[in-house]
């Protein structure tokens, strides 16, 4: 048996329909035995997801405005996907439970999580699997980390008693017994803690969109999907916002050595994105895909004989420490260096922490520049491939566009390019073409 462990998103289990569609997947599969739901997503583009809705109710019982017709509205949404799925499956309890521990000033994650929980009740019931509390297999420590020992733990004495369960996501048991949530999409991260514990074969994580494609298609027409990434390229290009999966979700399973499907819940034959530790086969193209983002400003530092001033980039980097600010890159050259910082970090105060920088280091010359976007090239081939990097540099001139920085991982799996803002959409498609040609 090649067990899989299969998380399911909002949209996937957005109204009873989708519920069917789930149940499909699942039992075409008996392999498909440990199952992860979220709470229902938007049915339509002006809906209200319910995790939104539950936030809002919790909102609502502290201010004493809106409650009970906020709650009114999450009832309706179960008990609807409940009669049009033909079950005779009673919620009553349960809701009224909610409702009264969230009057009772119960915690904003104990009411974010109900979504899944209410989720996990409805798909046991219309699988015949069992339904398992998460709050009974996921703890966290002290510090908000994952008690693994006490965690995977669980997980084995699991697996003793069930060879099937459906699992809810996003949440688990804090230090002190209270429920806690992950970050939002966490029920990316309870799949992937629930594919190691019971030593998955694999994770299938289902979603609206058939996997990884090499770049946004809201930039790219109908650009190619990606077939096989591995978990580094995947970190490097989730870095720059690309990513249909939580980036914590990679750790749990990349440790175990599990590989994570994307899959479309809505075109169940297609294959998706495999993620992988290891590929050893060569891509048919250097590179995997592209991804970036606007929205950052950098700070050109000149100084003649910087390179010889012990402590220069320390004196420099503890002013942004101060204002308790991070970099994303730092390019340089002999008498030249430039700290890229997300534009939003620097909350209006970017000229006054500029000129702070340039007191500290005496520099000769100092500016904020700020509209710059940065390109992410990923790619594992880009280690043999040589001229790859003339490649995209060519393909940006041809494009008419300056580039302003260029930064090259010691990996040599990814470059990083900085343009203006209003160059970004065109150096993306320039790049994409230079690889991606149209057949």
């Amino acid at each position: 048996m090649s067990l899989k462990v299969v998380k399911f998103g909002g949209s996937s289990l957005a109204d009873a329909r989708q519920f069917e569609k789930v149940a499909a997947i699942i039992r075409s599969e008996d392999d498909r035995r440990y199952v992860v739901p979220s709470a229902p997503g938007k049915r339509y583009d002006n809906d209200t997801k319910v995790t939104d809705l539950l936030y809002s109710l919790h909102k609502a019982a502290e201010t004493g405005e809106g409650f009970e017709e906020i709650y009114a509205r999450i009832v309706k949404r179960y008990n609807t996907i409940i009669a049009d799925l033909g079950l005779s499956l009673d919620l009553g309890q349960e809701l009224s439970t909610i409702r009264e521990n969230i009057l009772n000033g119960a915690s904003r994650d104990y009411a974010a999580s109900r979504g899944e929980y209410l989720s996990g009740i409805v798909l046991s019931n219309l699988l015949g699997y069992p339904f398992v509390d998460a709050a009974d297999l996921i703890f966290f420590a002290e510090n908000g980390d994952i008690d693994e020992e006490r965690t995977y733990e669980a997980f084995y004495e699991l697996t003793k008693r069930l060879d099937r369960a459906v699992i809810p996501g996003f949440y688990g048991r804090a230090a002190d017994g209270s429920v806690k949530t992950f970050s939002r999409g966490g029920s990316d991260i309870t799949g992937a803690i629930v594919a190691r514990g019971v030593n998955a074969a694999i994770y299938e994580n289902w979603t609206d969109v058939s996997g990884f494609l090499v770049t946004n298609p809201r930039i790219v027409e109908r650009p190619r999907s990606i077939d096989v990434i591995t978990f580094r390229e995947l970190r490097e290009l989730a870095y720059m916002g690309a990513s249909v999966l939580h980036e914590d979700a990679v750790f749990p399973v990349k440790a175990a050595n599990i590989p994570i499907n994307i899959r479309n819940t809505n075109e169940p034959d297609h294959p998706g994105t495999l993620i992988v530790n290891n590929l050893r086969a060569a891509s048919s193209s250097p590179i995997t895909g592209i991804a970036g983002k606007r929205g950052f400003s950098i700070i050109h530092i000149e100084k003649d004989g910087m390179n010889k001033e012990v402590g220069f980039t320390r004196k420099a980097l503890s002013v942004l420490e101060q204002h308790n600010i991070s970099f994303e890159h730092l390019p340089s050259g002999i008498d030249t260096m430039g700290f890229i910082i997300q534009t939003d970090s620097l909350q209006g105060q970017g000229e006054a922490i500029t000129r702070e920088i340039g007191k500290a280091v005496n520099a000769d010359e100092i500016e904020l520049i700020s509209g710059l976007a940065l390109i992410a090239v990923v790619g594992r081939g880009m280690i043999r491939a040589k001229g790859t990097a003339a490649r995209i540099f060519n393909a940006i001139s041809r494009a008419n566009i300056n580039i302003r920085m260029i930064d090259q991982g010691s990996s040599e799996m990814n470059i990083i390019i900085g343009v203006d803002e209003y160059d970004f959409r065109s150096a993306v498609n320039a790049i994409y073409a230079e690889f991606f040609p149209q057949d």
